[in-house]
């Protein structure tokens, strides 16, 4: 019999999330607020037609901000759904969240059995950079390690398995923001050059001569949803990281001056 899955969020990482698992032998429900359909496993928007006797749970829930505070409301939406219907399932949240979020959760919602294992989807790239890459996973307890471990590897999906739960949250904000900073420094770079009469292109080049420097493309700011909000958690995380801070205000001075005329977050 077909261990029954639950995925919570069909956007763009939890709908070919569903449909990787579903290709996996699992019995797939794929749960979201807004109607989503799928020839190859069962939608719904209505929690109570989700199964009562799910054996796992996958969050992909997006997290948001709230001004410049990390907000989890949907989260813990989630979170208290699973907790009224099956607490007992393994809860696999692969949403980004700050670090401390999923034992703090998983306290207050009493689910014993939770992992964290953040996406790294790629929209640009889903064959290579899609479900199945390397993953970093962390785990409540060794009983929650264990079940989760078995899951990921009946999917295939190869992972690094980090100590505590709170490693695998950072990993993930630490991440986007690394890349929030680079993008924010070659933004930096090409102000300055412009200021001097200098071809950033022409630098560019230059500078990634050397073995270890790797400068990117300065194109037209930092825009969509993952980077920005990330960034943010970290920076609500480190008390205001002089670093971080001069990431984000360098991003908007160039956005003002070389971003499109009409771009939203």
């Amino acid at each position: 019999m077909q261990s029954k899955v639950c995925v919570i969020g069909l956007g763009t990482v939890g709908y070919p999330t569903a449909e990787y698992i579903s290709k996996h032998g699992f019995n797939v429900c794929g749960y979201d607020i807004r109607p989503i359909n799928s020839e190859n496993f069962f939608t719904t928007t209505e929690w109570n037609k989700t199964p009562r006797d799910t054996k796992v749970y996958v969050i992909a829930v997006s997290s948001g901000l709230k001004g410049k505070k990390p907000d989890l409301t949907n989260l813990h939406d989630v979170c208290q759904k699973i907790s009224n219907t099956n607490p007992d399932a393994l809860v696999c949240m692969e949403s980004t969240v700050p670090a401390g979020t999923c034992r703090k959760i998983a306290e207050k919602f009493g689910l014993p059995n939770f992992v964290h294992v953040p996406h790294r989807y790629w929209t640009g790239d889903p064959v290579n950079r899609g479900v199945k890459m390397l993953r970093v996973f962390g785990a409540l307890n060794s009983q929650s390690s264990a079940k989760g471990l078995d899951f990921y590897k009946k999917l295939e999906i190869p992972l690094y398995i980090v100590p505590e739960i709170e490693i695998a949250e950072m990993c993930k904000i630490a991440e986007n923001a690394y890349t929030y900073v680079r993008i924010a420094f070659v933004e930096g770079l090409r102000m300055v050059c412009e200021d001097l009469g200098l071809d950033f292109n022409k630098v560019r080049d230059a500078c990634n001569t050397k073995w270890n420097i790797d400068l990117l493309e300065a194109r037209d700011g930092i825009w969509g949803y993952c980077l920005p909000k990330d960034i943010r958690y970290l920076l609500h995380q480190s008390n205001s990281d002089p670093l971080l801070t001069g990431a984000i205000r360098t991003d908007a001075r160039y956005k003002k001056k070389f971003g499109p005329k009409k771009q939203t977050e």
